[in-house]
């Protein structure tokens, strides 16, 4: 009962967005849509108030070719002069507001996977040459080489040794919407990997992926607080906080000491930088640094390091005293 209720919503979804084809005709869309690249596209969305969305790197360069609008009764987007690198996610939906709040209508969506094919471009093109994957042991990892041929055989290689990666259908699958996926990912599965695809033709080798693997288990920041030996006064005192974390989260830091109230200056520096320990395994390592200029009695007391990522945040502190 349960599929049946899913289908029925999936159908419902898909009923207001359409593809405008010539001398005015009209098309509902499937869950994907093959197109050569070069040619134009427009889709339409009923409703008087419709959100878009679709590939990020159209808004990241801010591509003329691309142009939204909203009419009376329908959503508007329309793509010229397509390319493989359009290939991708396109989807709407009905915002209900009341006043300045709105919110998604769930019950009338649309979305549609477009590929552009081009023979000469069988993966979708990224502007980099190189990109880094974290393998984390409790999430499933994508290694992105999307291809614009959905026919496309497409295989998994690593570059030392050289040999092609077994994908069981298990432990590792392709997703044609986003790639090789690692369902488990361990230790054993860092390196550096490629993808090659296969379509009427000489075969395409995909830009490299590093794959690096993360120490570092889901979770609050892991921090450690320590002051510099100076604390006699006029000298320069450092209060630094260290925190250890997965490598692609962001930590942010926030300080309590003793001259917060009376706005005493001081200076705060933040950084980070990737470290590899043992075996392989990465870590990012996060610092602030907190200075006081020309320490004084006044300065002594309790400094308080707050380090907060997604997951939550560690307090540690330290006593600095003059000596």
């Amino acid at each position: 009962m349960k599929e049946r209720e899913s289908a029925d919503s999936s159908l419902k979804s898909q009923s207001i967005l359409t593809q405008v084809m010539d001398k005015g005709r009209f098309q509902k869309l499937a869950a994907t849509l093959s197109l050569s690249a070069g040619q134009n596209l427009e889709l339409r969305c009923k409703g008087n108030n419709v959100t878009w969305n679709y590939p990020s790197y159209l808004d990241t360069f801010k591509d003329s070719r691309l142009s939204i609008k909203q009419l009376d009764k329908y959503g508007q987007l329309i793509l010229a002069n397509s390319t493989a690198a359009d290939t991708g996610e396109y989807s709407c939906w009905l915002q209900l507001c009341n006043g300045n709040k709105c919110r998604k209508d769930e019950t009338k969506t649309g979305s549609t996977y477009i590929f552009f094919t081009d023979k000469e471009e069988l993966f979708v093109p990224t502007p980099s040459y190189f990109e880094i994957v974290y393998l984390n042991p409790d999430k499933p990892a994508v290694i992105p080489c999307r291809v614009t041929t959905p026919s496309a055989k497409v295989t998994l290689h690593r570059e030392f040794p050289a040999e092609e990666i077994e994908t069981d259908g298990t432990d590792i699958i392709y997703d044609v919407k986003k790639g090789f996926v690692y369902q488990h990912p361990t230790s054993d599965h860092k390196g550096i990997v490629y993808c090659k695809a296969e379509s009427h033709g000489a075969p395409q080798i995909s830009i490299k992926y590093h794959l690096l693997y993360v120490e570092v288990p889901k979770g609050p920041p892991s921090a450690t607080i320590a002051a510099s030996s100076n604390r006699e006064v006029s000298d320069r005192v450092h209060v630094i906080c260290t925190a250890l974390g997965e490598p692609d989260v962001d930590v942010n830091f926030r300080w309590q000491y003793p001259g917060q109230e009376s706005e005493r200056p001081v200076i705060i520096q933040n950084f980070w930088r990737l470290i590899n320990r043992g075996t392989g395994h990465t870590t990012r390592i996060s610092k602030s640094i907190l200075l006081v200029e020309d320490f004084e009695a006044r300065d002594a007391g309790t400094y308080i390091c707050i380090a907060q990522n997604l997951q939550g945040e560690t307090t540690v502190a330290t006593t600095v005293e003059l000596n």
